[in-house]
């Protein structure tokens, strides 16, 4: 018996109605997964995806190439390691302690040689973090700097165990440095007033603020504000891109860098910009207000005050660079105005009687000190450090450079990123 029409079609309505709404919860749990779970949003990326195939894959010099054949070349790659000695009064300089005896014994440029930037690799790391270590230089030995063979320095303020030292030298292409940071680069100052800074952290740990307690935590932002580019190992060095255990990269980086800065007159590289909490530095602002007064002369022309504030400097909006991922020229730090700079903040005992960091220090100082077209924001570089990640969310960068991030999941533009002002100031 034939069923009418009108029965046929509404048997075919109903079940198209069931495939359709089967498919959207599927969708609907995809996009809460992708959401949720870093992770499962990489590896359900259509970019991942991609990178399982063996389709070709863009080389730093434009052309194509299979991702194979360029992993398999940079196993060649020459290795080396150093350590350094420490002593009673501080570091010795670095000298070898092995190199690979299959290492070309010819270094000199030749017309095959590209040319490389005056830089290094740098990390901030324990003992304990050698997985979180490990992952980091894994990812951007594989992103970047398999083609370069940039140098690798660790630091730390112990020695590195060997476990770790060989565990850094099996990853990394270039040569590898492992230093002791002095202990007067380090450790509190003996001049700060203990139980004040006691007072200081106290307040913190009840206002529930992160890292508000911790000692070690200023010895870092500190060491990093003010001393990790006195480091001797650091001295031969002009450029630095800072890494941190437990970060990721997401993109190909198949142009240099350094050498973009250096070519095109830039001074300091970011990727994340957000808000600081206020409560850590109550007195930071005054205090930079108060530098600047003094030395006027250190104040570039047409530099990134309305990054800072919104009322021509009378007060501090928070905006800040992340400065876990930096890729900047070490002179500037160097140099007679930030030297200064550094040293002014550094007398308050701000560091320790509040909780100032190295990223809003840094920010504020690239920021008046320099014209604002020497701050660069790197778009192509993908980059996660917990909880904010960067992904560009142009199209073409983000397939050219293999990315393997969710574009709509970058901090860029949510509620407490700082890109939109830096955007209004560029």
């Amino acid at each position: 018996m034939r069923l009418p029409a009108s029965a046929r079609q509404l048997r075919v309505n109903r079940t198209t109605r069931y495939v359709l709404v089967v498919v959207c919860v599927l969708i609907a749990l995809h996009s809460i997964l992708a959401f949720t779970h870093e992770e499962y949003g990489r590896a359900t990326s259509l970019s991942n995806i991609a990178s399982q195939l063996s389709w070709p894959h863009r080389n730093g010099t434009g052309d194509f190439e299979s991702l194979e054949k360029e992993t398999l070349t940079s196993a060649w790659a020459p290795e080396a390691t150093q350590t350094e000695t420490e002593t009673e009064t501080g570091v010795d300089d670095a000298e070898d302690s092995a190199t690979s005896d299959d290492s070309p014994s010819d270094t000199s440029p030749s017309a095959d040689t590209p040319r490389k930037a005056n830089a290094t690799l740098l990390m901030l790391a324990r003992n304990s973090e050698l997985e979180k270590a490990a992952q980091s230089v894994r990812e951007l030995e594989e992103k970047f700097n398999f083609r370069f063979n940039y140098p690798w320095i660790f630091l730390n303020e112990v020695e590195f165990s060997d476990e770790f030292k060989a565990n850094m030298t099996e990853l990394a292409s270039g040569q590898v440095t492992f230093g002791v940071i002095p202990s007067d680069h380090w450790y509190q100052p003996e001049w700060i007033d203990e139980e004040r800074a006691t007072e200081g952290r106290n307040r913190l740990v009840e206002a529930d603020v992160i890292y508000g307690g911790s000692v070690s935590y200023r010895n870092m932002c500190r060491f990093n504000s003010g001393f990790f580019y006195r480091h001797p190992l650091l001295q031969q060095y002009k450029w630095y891109w800072r890494v941190e255990p437990d970060v990721h990269f997401y993109c190909y980086v198949d142009n240099d860098p350094f050498l973009y800065m250096e070519e095109h007159n830039k001074t300091y590289g970011f990727t994340i910009s957000l808000y600081e909490f206020e409560a850590t530095i109550p007195t930071l602002w005054q205090t930079v207000k108060n530098f600047t007064t003094e030395y006027p002369q250190f104040v570039a022309e047409n530099n990134a005050m309305g990054f800072l504030s919104e009322d021509g400097g009378e007060s501090y909006n928070l905006c800040h660079f992340w400065s876990n991922f930096e890729i900047a020229d070490m002179d500037f730090w160097r140099g007679e105005a930030y030297t200064k700079f550094f040293e002014y903040l550094d007398a308050t005992g701000g560091f320790y009687y509040e909780r100032w960091g190295d990223a809003p220090v840094h920010s504020i100082a690239a920021s008046l000190f320099l014209p604002k077209e020497r701050v660069h924001f790197f778009d192509e570089i993908g980059y996660f450090h917990n909880p904010f990640t960067h992904c560009t969310i142009n199209w073409d960068l983000w397939h050219n450079k293999g990315c393997t991030c969710s574009s709509w999941m970058s901090f860029d533009y949510q509620q407490y990123s700082c890109k939109r002002r830096w955007d209004l100031v560029l």
